[in-house]
């Protein structure tokens, strides 16, 4: 049976032809970018990428008819460093923390996206850092590399159910990804995301729904290193997500 095309279609085709047209257009101020990134003034180039990629993502959930909920906002730590916990429902979810999370950050990815082309230079550009999780040696160093980055006044966001839920609701998380935040010993603002499955995931077209992000109040954790610790953490963090998500219901 032929499916029916619906402005839904069309929607979904112009969202994605921008998403790529942008990251080929957008390409060479990423170059320039990287070699800015290797001199003195790497800061400013962190700056800029990011103020680069926010607007991108801003026009990018205007193009698919969403306008989010923000909740919390005054809860974000503005100067310091700080770990940004967040449930993992889509793959919308980094453009929605990129278009109002209001200060730059990275994230931990997989190795395999680093193989990517595009992705394997905008993911550092921003901060972002790539784990071999095959690789003990190489992971602890990248997550060395994650806590000097927050001890430094950066910040870092973290997904610690390890994988995208898809409409399985919160899924349990993982002690180990609370490494980054307990080594820093820097605050951790939890963040819950509800409504981005349903943006485009859930039918494969790109459809306007309800979307919500939450910002909790800071946890504050002293520096361990214990796996007690990290269970604590993990916890407490997947607790006061859950308890965000539960206010939307």
């Amino acid at each position: 049976m032929r499916r029916k095309f619906s402005f839904d279609h069309i929607v979904t085709f112009y969202a994605f032809g921008f998403f790529f047209l942008c990251l080929v257009i957008l390409l060479p101020f990423g170059l320039i970018g990287m070699i800015i990134y290797f001199t003195p003034f790497r800061k400013a180039a962190l700056f800029w990428t990011y103020k680069l990629a926010q607007g991108w993502a801003r026009i990018s959930i205007w193009m698919i008819r969403s306008k989010p909920r923000v909740i919390g906002r005054e809860n974000i730590i503005k100067k310091g460093g700080l770990c940004f916990v967040s449930n993992h429902s889509g793959m919308y979810d980094i453009v929605l923390l990129l278009s109002y999370a209001g200060r730059p950050f990275g994230f931990i990815a997989k190795k395999e996206l680093s193989f990517i082309p595009f992705l394997n230079i905008w993911i550092p550009l921003l901060g972002g850092l790539f784990i071999d999780r095959k690789n003990p040696r190489k992971a602890f160093d990248t997550i060395a590399r994650g806590v000097r980055r927050i001890q430094s006044g950066g910040s870092m966001l973290i997904f610690p159910e390890g994988t995208r839920s898809q409409g399985r609701g919160l899924l349990p998380f993982r002690a180990g990804a609370f490494k980054l935040a307990l080594k820093s010993g820097m605050p951790i603002v939890p963040v819950a995301i509800a409504g981005s499955y349903e943006l485009y995931e859930k039918t494969g077209l790109v459809i306007r729904r309800p979307v919500t992000i939450s910002f909790g109040k800071p946890i504050y954790a002293e520096q361990a290193a214990t796996g007690a610790d990290r269970q604590s953490l993990a916890c407490d963090a997947h607790r006061a997500i859950e308890e965000m998500l539960n206010n939307e219901e």
